[in-house]
């Protein structure tokens, strides 16, 4: 049996079983950090990401600094949907032997810009050769009072599907950089924008873990359609969401007309928005959204709604149930 048989996650899922169970004030595989009790009131929120060179990124489609930054970015998102504030990171290279060096230089130089934005510190890490392909990885430290806590499992039968962001502008972004056009319009810059220079919601992250009404969440790096399915299973619970309902940028909108694609089925599948996937007791959503509007400024949207666990994952496009073509990333099932 090959990998690409049964995908990431099902992988993930084997290779858990081997380890011991945890103790209860641990959480380890299965959400967006790992959650180590550092005494009765606060726990310590460990992540990391590795970001590989023509997988997760297209080196020159991308500026050294705009890479810098996104590498870190993506590991602050994690302690973000943890209700959690950043403190620390640890950065990792596999550099391959004829990087210019200037080029590192300006690389560290976008890590360094986006620490200092966020009031981490840089505690360590590792370099190594490469033979072939740039390989990041980085961890991020975080801290959470344990009331504010949120997780993957809490999502409640009943509870509002919601998102702190735009969904598909990055996905589209990738698509027009994968296009290898001489020149980008307005819009799609904007959107190629988004996809190298994603904006971690931690200020959102916190704000929201207060309200007690908020029971799950996580952030958006895989799409809407896969990472919805990880709150499904962790929680136990079905789901439904609502195509018409995704919020969606005017550049998105135009650009998706321009070329053709489907905005529904990109903004579901795309990935990488680095928004929140918030779920919230429907009774609490119209306050919370309000005083969310107010703080932000952005709306707080509602898409969808969790069900029981003996009822499927559906999408809705007006009113009606359709299904998409594609599916959210996994890198070893091809979409």
């Amino acid at each position: 049996m090959k990998i690409t048989e049964i995908g990431e996650f099902e992988f993930i899922k084997r290779i858990a079983q081997k380890f011991k169970v945890l103790p209860e004030n641990l959480i380890g595989i299965g959400d967006d950090c790992a959650v180590i009790e550092c005494d009765k009131d606060n726990c310590m929120l460990v992540t990391t990401d590795m970001l590989i060179e023509d997988v997760h990124f297209i080196k020159n489609k991308i500026s050294a600094f705009d890479l810098g930054k996104k590498a870190v970015a993506v590991n602050i998102s994690d302690i973000a949907a943890m209700g959690g504030k950043p403190h620390s990171a640890f950065i990792s290279l596999g550099i391959p032997p004829e990087t210019n060096v200037e080029w590192l230089d300006t690389f560290y130089n976008g890590m360094a810009n986006i620490l200092e934005n966020y009031n981490l510190f840089l505690l360590g890490g590792d370099t190594t050769k490469s033979h072939e392909k740039l390989v990041i990885n980085i961890g991020i430290i975080g801290y959470v009072e344990k009331r504010f806590l949120k997780l993957r499992s809490g999502a409640r039968i009943g509870d509002a599907i919601c998102v702190t962001g735009y969904l598909g502008d990055s996905g589209a972004g990738l698509k027009l950089l994968i296009q290898d056009k001489e020149s980008y319009d307005p819009d799609e810059t904007y959107l190629i924008e988004r996809h190298n220079c994603p904006n971690p919601h931690v200020t959102e992250g916190v704000w929201l873990a207060q309200y007690a009404e908020v029971n799950s969440m996580m952030d958006i790096s895989d799409g809407i359609d896969s990472d919805i399915k990880r709150i499904m299973e962790m929680s136990s619970c079905g789901a439904e969401i609502y195509l018409d309902k995704l919020p969606l940028s005017q550049s998105f909108v135009k650009i998706c007309e321009k070329y053709g694609w489907d905005k529904y089925e990109l903004a579901a599948t795309g990935g990488e928005d680095y928004c929140l996937l918030v779920t919230i007791n429907s009774e609490n959503y119209d306050i919370i959204a309000n005083e969310f509007q107010k703080k932000f400024s952005n709306p707080l949207t509602k898409i969808g709604k969790v069900l029981d666990s003996k009822s499927s994952f559906s999408y809705y496009l007006n009113n009606k149930k359709i299904n998409l073509k594609s599916i959210g990333y996994d890198h070893f099932l091809i979409k």
